[in-house]
């Protein structure tokens, strides 16, 4: 069995924590691991599993690598979508991607969270003893309450060892029809997370949208492997179909099988979720970071970089990062898309960046900015370096302030320690390195008629940007 990590989604409804550079699945949200440590470190002690299938957005690659090293997740292979073309499409590549056609492949997105662990295994060794047999199998979350954010899986009454034959897919429904299935017993949440041989979903995929699978093909012929990363060709892949498994094949196939789950099973889709699967306080507040709160109750409170003081709420979200603060009632989160969605209208960085942004060779966090000038701390890892760039617009002052620096600035190279500076004048070639074995640390003032981060002109690069 190969596990198939799906990494696209953008986690809009979690902003300002989840944004579109550093979305919620890269993030540790319910414990000191990230969702996607979480997806792979509660397969462990599953016997017979084979290194995992990563597919990803390529501006999140080194997120991905990074975070599957530290938790000594060595992947098979990170495969890198140039455009979002939705699960279908995600699941082909893993699938051509498998050295066998009957290597079953277990298809889990990145960002859910699931308590009961013991469970979700007997679960999924219940889904491979299935798919063995040529089923395409489901997980149906048996509800909890008539939640109207997510799609529902009807079963049939047919039982096949302990699972069922699907009789439909539905779509999200409105309270009344979600209370109906509930009550009736026969409906299940649709979990996303889905086993089933890397062949058979060939098959059924080329019976149903074939189209769709010869795009997969052919941009997965063409693909270029780079150590880990396996980069699909971008203008064939751009002409996939966009669509979910569900509607490409799940709805489509006699072949579709549904496992009940019942395993703390939660895709933390909104705040309101997040509260739910998070420890709380006697009054029902899930309280992290610098808090102070009085009267108030069953709220989730957030705090990053400040001390947020709240009095007398009731049933309200308030989260604080380093440069954004949102509050809204528990059951007007859902909404916080609206807001992403006006933030990316009006072009504000704050939809897809933090202050501190994460690159392959360290982060740097903007600390102030003008309207000709801009700040910025740089941490540089050991052993990295930035590309070799110019600037059209700004020059640029640096000045370490810890760790050792190495600098390439037009014909010059010099080593700087701390407390000491250079200055590298607008138009000039510049690189910097971290030649040593602690993190650099550098703080750099720009100043020019423009400062934007598109103002980079790259002559090298370790890490492959363009």
């Amino acid at each position: 069995m190969i596990p198939v990590i799906l990494s696209g989604g953008s986690g809009t409804r979690l902003w300002p924590l989840s944004r579109g550079t550093y979305p919620k699945q890269f993030l540790p949200l319910v414990s000191d691991k990230t969702m996607v440590q979480e997806t792979v470190l509660r397969l462990r002690g599953i016997e017979q599993l084979q290194a995992p299938i990563a597919v990803c957005n390529e501006g999140h690659r080194f997120m991905m690598a990074e975070q599957l090293w530290e938790v000594d997740a060595q992947p098979d292979s990170i495969i890198l979508e140039p455009v979002g073309k939705n699960t279908a499409p995600a699941v082909a590549l893993a699938a051509l991607a498998a050295k066998n056609p009957d290597d079953i492949l277990l298809v889990l997105p990145a960002d859910h969270v699931i308590d009961n662990v013991p469970a979700f295994q007997q679960a999924v060794i219940k889904a491979g003893q299935l798919a063995e047999e040529g089923f395409l199998v489901t997980f149906g979350v048996v509800p909890t309450a008539a939640e109207t954010g997510y799609g529902y899986i009807k079963r049939s009454s047919e039982n096949i060892a302990d699972a069922f034959k699907v009789a439909e897919f539905v779509e999200k429904p409105d309270a009344i029809v979600a209370q109906a299935y509930v009550d009736s017993g026969e409906y299940y949440w649709n979990s996303g997370m889905f086993a089933f041989k890397a062949g058979r979903y060939l098959e059924e995929l080329e019976k149903f949208s074939p189209e769709m699978l010869s795009c997969c093909r052919q941009a997965f012929s063409q693909a270029k492997v780079d150590v880990d990363f396996v980069r699909i060709d971008t203008d064939l892949f751009a002409q996939c179909p966009s669509d979910s498994i569900d509607y490409a094949v799940m709805e489509k196939t006699d072949k579709a099988v549904v496992i009940p789950l019942q395993a703390g099973w939660s895709d933390v889709g909104s705040w309101s979720a997040l509260w739910e699967v998070t420890d709380k306080d006697p009054f029902g507040n899930a309280v992290s970071g610098d808090v102070l709160a009085l009267d108030t109750e069953n709220s989730f409170l957030h705090a990053e970089n400040k001390l947020v003081a709240v009095i007398g709420l009731q049933d309200i979200v308030v989260v604080e990062t380093d440069d954004a603060v949102m509050v809204a009632p528990k059951d007007r989160v859902q909404d916080v898309k609206k807001i992403v969605a006006s933030l990316k209208k009006e072009q504000r960085p704050e939809a897809d960046l933090h202050r501190k942004v994460y690159r392959p060779w360290g982060h740097y966090d903007s600390v102030d900015s003008g309207e000709r000038h801009k700040t910025k701390r740089i941490v540089v890892k050991p052993g990295a370096k930035l590309s070799l760039q110019k600037h059209h617009h700004r020059a640029e002052h640096w000045v370490v302030v810890k760790g050792t620096a190495l600098i390439s600035k037009g014909e010059e190279t010099i080593l700087l320690s701390e407390n000491e500076s250079t200055y590298i004048p607008l138009g000039v070639v510049h690189c910097l390195e971290n030649p040593g074995v602690i993190p650099l640390e550098i703080v750099e003032v720009q100043s020019g008629s423009y400062l934007g981060e598109d103002d980079i002109v790259r002559f090298e690069d370790k890490y492959g940007r363009t």
